[in-house]
């Protein structure tokens, strides 16, 4: 049975290969070890005619730079300290900040934020937003807040989504549950990706509006069904949160 299995799916790569040969051009040489020497004209084939097609796609990036984080969650951060080391410039600074704060290390980060606002000679909310978030993500909230009061608004509505949103979390935080409330509410609809609407829907949670939040982790469900595998390992933790509240919600009726 195992061989009849194996020998099956070897038939289907050979017609897969030879098939994808022909259509795409290529050397009709590849048909002659394709059909004689199937498994090892197979692999040779996809190394050396499918495999470099694919690096240009958009889910092959993604899936392999999941992959190399997965693996070796310090790379970024060794590289862009690698950079700052032969470079000084602010945007090195940044981009280690970042690298560190990805990897859960905000107290790293906050002084090389705050090196890169010095050093500028206009203000820069993206880089003042990230210093606030560091500080919240540290548990320094109330200088969370003082830098994100003085954060001059951004002109893109996209980088005051994100503002707000991080302002919504410092309000929740605080206990000025109606404050973000409205904020989520007002965002919710624009930003991309689910994190508004998952939190939207924990604080609905916890101020006891479990119906509306139901509806608003409903819409999260349909949305998710429509991303691919991928899509959703990138916020895994965010969406099997969502998974289960949902199942908790609608099991308690």
């Amino acid at each position: 049975m195992l061989f009849l299995i194996l020998s099956g799916g070897t038939i289907v790569c050979q017609i897969a290969c030879v098939v994808h040969c022909v259509r795409n051009g290529r050397n009709t040489f590849w048909i002659w070890p394709l059909v004689f020497f199937p498994m090892v004209g197979c692999i040779a084939y996809f190394i050396v005619e499918v495999l470099p097609g694919m690096q240009g796609n958009r889910h092959v990036r993604t899936m392999r730079a999941q992959a190399a984080k997965a693996i070796d969650p310090e790379r970024e951060v060794r590289a862009a300290r690698d950079a700052l080391g032969l470079a000084d410039t602010i945007a090195n600074r940044i981009r280690l900040a970042d690298a560190l704060s990805a990897v859960n290390r905000p107290a790293e980060a906050i002084p090389l934020y705050r090196e890169a606002i010095a050093a500028q000679p206009l203000p820069d909310p993206r880089t003042e937003t990230k210093l606030s978030r560091a500080l919240f993500e540290e548990g320094q909230i109330d200088e969370a807040q003082q830098v994100i009061d003085a954060i001059a608004k951004p002109s893109g509505q996209s980088d005051r989504d994100r503002l707000d949103l991080l302002r919504a979390r410092i309000y929740d935080h605080l206990g000025r549950k109606d404050d973000a409330l409205a904020i989520y509410r007002d965002i919710v609809t624009r930003m991309p990706g689910e994190e508004a609407r998952c939190r939207y829907a924990a604080l609905l949670i916890d101020l006891g509006r479990k119906r509306e939040a139901l509806g608003v982790l409903e819409e999260v469900e349909d949305r998710m069904k429509r991303l691919d595998r991928h899509q959703r390992q990138a916020e895994g933790d965010m969406y099997r949160w969502a998974t289960d509240t949902l199942r908790e919600l609608r099991a308690a009726g």
